[in-house]
């Protein structure tokens, strides 16, 4: 996936609100809109070193820049929550996912019972993609803070399951230094507890990607072992 808007270097100093930054470029302060509801606490430290995304286009914006990335032990870190679903969508698109090679997009955001799905593909898939960021001694963990929306999300598909449909999520790990999924099971027990539900009983198939940013390119790079999902 081609990336949009320049890339530009900048410094991380606090959390201004749970979609703001501040940030320092050039000896200048100023706030960055942050695409990201999760707590990054291991990622947004004070004197990060970040990349910005230059956003120009849109004259009702507070700010001219996305945050895009962080840098950490010299690996990049794509922080933007939109970031997964577009990746997802190309990579179903161009057929170089196999698990769903095969399959034709059909719809994005589609309704099913209480909410939305991220996308719906034909033959009869219904598809939840998961942004993740924080990886912990060599492991990828989701979420980095309770989620009761990721909970729902998994036992609506597993009820997609029972009424005929395939039912799939993908984990979408925003870096590239990893190997290993698991579910974080010290920050959100019942999430975990939820996807091995889903999986076992509800017949959900979940799967687990890395990603690379490289060259002005954002790309999934390979399929991670997801371990047994055991506490």
């Amino acid at each position: 996936m081609k990336l949009e808007g320049e890339l530009v270097p900048a410094v991380f100093l606090e959390r201004r609100s749970r979609f703001s930054v501040v940030v320092a470029r050039n000896g200048k302060k100023f706030e960055a809109f942050l695409a990201n509801s999760g707590r990054l606490k291991e990622i947004l430290v004070p004197g990060r070193k970040l990349l910005l995304r230059a956003v120009y286009d849109r004259p009702e914006r507070k700010t001219g820049f996305d945050l895009f990335g962080a840098i950490l032990d010299g690996s990049l870190v794509t922080i933007d929550s939109r970031l997964p679903n577009a990746l997802v969508k190309e990579a179903i698109l161009g057929s170089s996912l196999p698990e769903f090679c095969g399959y034709r997009l059909v719809k994005d955001e589609p309704v099913f019972g209480r909410g939305r799905f991220d996308f719906l593909l034909e033959p009869s898939c219904f598809l939840e993609v998961k942004g993740c960021t924080l990886v912990r001694d060599g492991v990828a963990l989701f979420p980095d803070a309770p989620t009761l929306r990721g909970r729902r999300h998994l036992d609506e598909l597993a009820r997609a399951k029972q009424e005929g449909h395939r039912a799939c999520v993908i984990f979408v790990v925003q870096r590239d230094d990893t190997e290993v999924f698991r579910p974080n099971w010290d920050t959100d027990p019942a999430f975990a507890q939820a996807l091995i539900r889903a999986m076992a009983g509800g017949g959900v198939e979940a799967f687990a990607y890395a990603s690379r940013c490289l060259a002005g390119e954002l790309n999934i790079t390979q399929k991670l072992n997801l371990q047994a999902l055991e506490e």
